[in-house]
């Protein structure tokens, strides 16, 4: 709904301007899927920017298609205004959840940064944001759950942020990059983990760093970063303190217009980068996604593809052996229950990581799984993410309302929807309105998404 409330005020404004021309130029990100591309019902992260020229007349037409498409129309300009690129619109193919470095700060870039001193309010300091993203982060405001929420002073105000910024990376080195679909299943996805033993890098769970990927966009200028989730826990992989891991997924889409298939420049980079190749890394950033320090917490993840990549760092911090020794003063004794929608069975990521936590600690760690090309919902269709919640709904429902629960949702956007039907039908048997019930969780920090 916020989305669209921008689209068209964005049209009507770009609308009412006295231009000469009578084109328009919308800079659109987030196409994750076309026609075709909607059938395959995996996840596909997010693009980058695609410019597409639009007569006067067609305004709210493409509006209403890019919006059906998933994208997010981040600017209108009249095409006087532009530079042609080769006469059409072009494509920055970026897998991302957020590109926020202009080129002028990655221009040069070259060895490892200072760390940047890190203090509670420096996470938003030095990104550029687009008016979409201003917009959007005022809409936040009136109860939008569509997008991350801005970072907060809470318990968690001592974690690090910006350690690392665009135009002074740390210079990472690829340990090991290992494919996580099995035989027979859907695209490329990796576990790529980076030796960050040579600087000051730390993080926490629930955080993300930036990936600068090498090369020139299509202006000529050095590619912006793009933003993944960690997927391990502070202490690294091998709980040393010296690496950290991403999970990443080859971005593949056809082009809605062209029909030419697009892939991924930052994904594609990281996908097939070789042990012991660099990696320029920035952050790490991000405050919504942090687990509670309550060792007796519930703990509800909801994610698509990908999205398992902060539930993985939860889950080790919470259930690995040698997590645990790490973490004497953190010694998770509560309920932590994984809802985790893919294609394929061969596409459950993690999945031996997952079933020896859940053979290990039957009684605090349960994982549903809904496979949507392999099992149907009770209307017949496929099984997605949302058909799960709806089916646990009213156990979900009594969870949710335990003041020690939080609840975390990342991967594609279009599963909020589903989610909170399902909850609203849950919350309304009690006489709850849960969009009001929702609010107040948000509030007290126990409802928090990232989403794409």
């Amino acid at each position: 709904m916020v989305e669209r409330m921008y689209n068209q005020g964005a049209v009507e404004g770009a609308a009412n301007k006295e231009l000469g021309s009578r084109v328009f130029v919308y800079e659109v990100v987030g196409l994750r899927q076309n026609e075709e591309t909607d059938q395959t019902n995996y996840p596909i992260r997010k693009s980058g920017s695609v410019f597409i020229r639009v007569p006067y007349n067609r305004m709210n037409q493409e509006m209403r298609r890019i919006t059906r498409l998933g994208g997010k129309i981040v600017s209108i300009q009249p095409l006087t205004a532009l530079e042609p690129v080769n006469g059409k619109a072009s494509f920055e193919n970026a897998n991302s959840k957020v590109s926020l470095a202009t080129s002028e700060e990655t221009a040069n870039s070259k060895g490892n940064g200072k760390a940047t001193p890190v203090n509670a309010n420096s996470e938003v300091k030095g990104f550029a944001k687009s008016p979409a993203e201003e917009q959007l982060k005022n809409k936040d405001k009136k109860g939008n759950t569509m997008t991350q929420a801005k970072a907060k002073k809470d318990a968690h105000g001592d974690v690090p942020v910006n350690i690392y910024r665009p135009n002074a990376p740390y210079i990472g080195k690829v340990v090991s990059n290992e494919p996580l679909v099995k035989e027979g299943g859907i695209g490329i996805v990796q576990h790529l983990k980076f030796d960050i033993s040579g600087g000051d890098l730390k993080y926490v769970e629930g955080q993300s760093i930036g990936i600068i990927p090498p090369g020139l966009d299509k202006n000529g200028k050095p590619e912006k970063l793009r933003l993944y989730s960690i997927a391990s826990t502070r202490h690294g992989d091998d709980v040393n303190d010296k690496t950290v891991s991403l999970c990443v997924r080859q971005l593949e889409y056809k082009h809605p217009e062209t029909n030419e298939t697009v892939y991924g420049v930052c994904s594609t980079h990281l996908c097939f980068l070789e042990p012991g190749a660099d990696v320029k890394i920035t952050g790490p950033v991000g405050k919504e996604m942090l687990l509670p320090q309550d060792p007796d917490a519930k703990v509800i993840m909801m994610a698509t593809g990908t999205g398992i990549a902060p539930m993985r760092a939860y889950l080790w911090r919470q259930f690995k052996d040698a997590e645990r020794a790490a973490n004497p003063e953190y010694q998770f004794k509560g309920f932590s229950w994984l809802i985790f929608g893919v294609p394929t069975t061969p596409n459950i990521l993690y999945k031996e990581e997952l079933e020896e936590i859940q053979q290990k600690y039957p009684d605090n760690f349960r994982l549903t799984c809904a496979i949507s090309r392999e099992q149907k919902n009770p209307q017949g269709g496929r099984m997605y993410i949302q058909d799960r919640v709806a089916e646990h709904a009213d156990e979900l429902w009594q969870l949710i309302k335990d003041e020690k629960t939080h609840t975390y949702i990342c991967g594609l956007r279009g599963m909020e929807e589903g989610i909170d039907a399902a909850l609203t039908a849950a919350a309304a048997k009690e006489g709850v309105t849960w969009i009001n019930y929702q609010k107040e969780l948000k509030k007290a920090h126990r409802w928090h998404v990232e989403t794409y």
